[in-house]
């Protein structure tokens, strides 16, 4: 699949925050974007819908976790669901990327939040292994 030119959002999915990045086919360079905090899923699906106006983004990423073993675990279905919304409600392609290692990656410090790091490294490694 050959990916349109334009912006790239990638997104790390936690039940609590949604990290974000973007880049472009361009340049193939993610940057952490922000994190969502939002209370419920109206609200974060808002947000999301800012975004995507301001990003006009030719495609989605969404981080898939995985056991080590690469088996999907109750995460990984919520995932898939949540790349589904972003499809359904938005019109974007969107493409999953394994996102195992990117935690092992990143180190915070206690209490910090890194989801728009590991967004960005979802990111990265979407170009890295896409031609």
């Amino acid at each position: 699949m050959t990916t349109p030119e334009g912006s790239i959002l990638a997104f790390d999915f936690g039940l609590k925050r949604i990290g974000v990045a973007v880049g472009n086919t361009l340049l193939r360079q993610a940057e952490a974007l922000q994190i969502i905090h939002a209370p419920g899923n109206d609200a974060k699906f808002a947000a999301l819908s800012k975004l995507i106006q301001q990003w006009q983004p030719v495609l989605c990423v969404v981080g898939l976790p995985k056991h080590p073993d690469g088996t999907e675990h109750e995460m990984s279905v919520r995932c898939k669901r949540f790349a589904n919304q972003l499809n359904g409600r938005f019109g974007v392609p969107v493409i999953l990327v394994d996102e195992r290692y990117t935690s092992a990656v990143l180190h915070a410090q206690r209490g910090e939040h890194i989801d728009d790091d590991a967004a960005a490294l979802i990111l990265q490694q979407y170009f890295d292994e896409t031609p």
